[in-house]
């Protein structure tokens, strides 16, 4: 498999909006309602900016009911240009640095956060 793997991906929140705030503070983008797809479970989507077919992988933040947010879960790294500008925002948005911007060596420079519900997530950036 020569494509990176990860396709979609989805972050579990309570509070949808309180979680919407938080990472468009400080990734400064827009979320978007997504429609649910036709499922029995009780679910709500917000969707990061993307293109179905486009590079990367695309996702939502999710409130479904039964699931709940965790900072043990699945790690997902969002894209930066330099991963110490969205580290600057995640405190005054109301998340927790758990690892500030360090490198990475020949990977690149990373930053470990925690969003307003519980999540763990990471910011990547190649350069800087």
């Amino acid at each position: 498999m020569k494509a990176n793997p990860v396709v979609w991906f989805e972050i579990y929140v309570n509070d949808l909006q309180r979680a919407k705030k938080f990472y468009e503070t400080v990734f400064k983008t827009e979320l978007s309602e997504l429609p649910p797809p036709d499922t029995k479970n009780e679910i709500q989507m917000l969707s990061f900016p993307m293109e179905m077919n486009g590079e990367g992988a695309a996702g939502t933040l999710v409130k479904m009911k039964g699931i709940e947010p965790s900072a043990g879960g699945t790690l997902v790294y969002f894209r930066s240009n330099d991963c110490a500008n969205e580290e600057s925002r995640i405190e005054a948005a109301g998340g927790k640095v758990v690892q500030s911007k360090q490198s990475l060596g020949d990977y690149g420079f990373m930053v470990l956060a925690e969003d307003t519900e519980g999540n763990m997530f990471g910011i990547h950036s190649q350069n800087k």
